[in-house]
């Protein structure tokens, strides 16, 4: 059991660590919103990995490499669109004025960006996946023990970036409106990466 406790602590802190385009999502809601408004987010994996462990386990395994492609594809343009609501937000900012946000929306697009981002089908059909079956097997305990401590920890490690992200709007209006920039570009950046990679696989 205590294999699957550490091993579940670790893996989280590595998915939150390594950027990826819901890192960069939060990244860009911390700097526009701050943290107030941004920890609602950091329980959309909770929402959206339901279904994508449900895909991997039972269907998505099954399943020829096109379907990953094309979500990867389609990932890629639902950033592109994310990229330009940050280039929009960076085009009209001024540090004094009340952005009105809906956490539930932001909450529904933080789910979209891990449902249509490939990372957490791969993570869960090659790692987590596996490794929850192998555990549930010996004892169902253990398999408990690998989702709460991948989750709960994904949930502390994702609080402790947005306090770091939100931090950067104390320096200021121009160093905020840089940064809101630099999240509009991140996540430029994973879009194009995403609909590239997508494309060329399937052709």
């Amino acid at each position: 059991m205590l294999y699957y406790l550490i091993f579940g602590i670790t893996y989280s802190f590595a998915a939150v660590a390594q950027p990826g385009p819901f890192q960069a999502f939060l990244f860009s809601q911390s700097i526009t919103n701050g943290w107030r408004k941004t920890f609602p987010l950091v329980f959309a994996p909770l929402i959206s990995d339901l279904p994508v462990i449900i895909l991997v386990l039972f269907v998505l395994t099954n399943m020829p490499p096109e379907v990953l492609w094309i979500l990867q594809s389609v990932g890629g343009v639902f950033l592109l669109y994310l990229a330009f609501n940050a280039y929009k937000a960076w085009h009209v900012f001024h540090q004094n004025e009340v952005q009105e946000v809906s956490p539930q929306r932001n909450v529904l697009k933080a789910a979209m960006v891990n449902i249509l981002n490939p990372n957490p089908y791969l993570a869960w059909s090659l790692v987590l996946g596996p490794l929850l079956i192998k555990g549930w097997n010996e004892s169902p305990a253990n398999g408990i023990i690998l989702l709460l401590a991948f989750y709960s920890f994904m949930i502390i490690f994702s609080i402790a970036m947005i306090m770091l992200f939100s931090a950067a709007r104390s320096f200021g209006p121009k160093i905020s409106r840089i940064s809101i920039g630099f999240s509009a570009i991140a996540l430029a950046v994973f879009g194009f990466y995403q609909l590239g990679s997508g494309i060329t696989e399937f052709m």
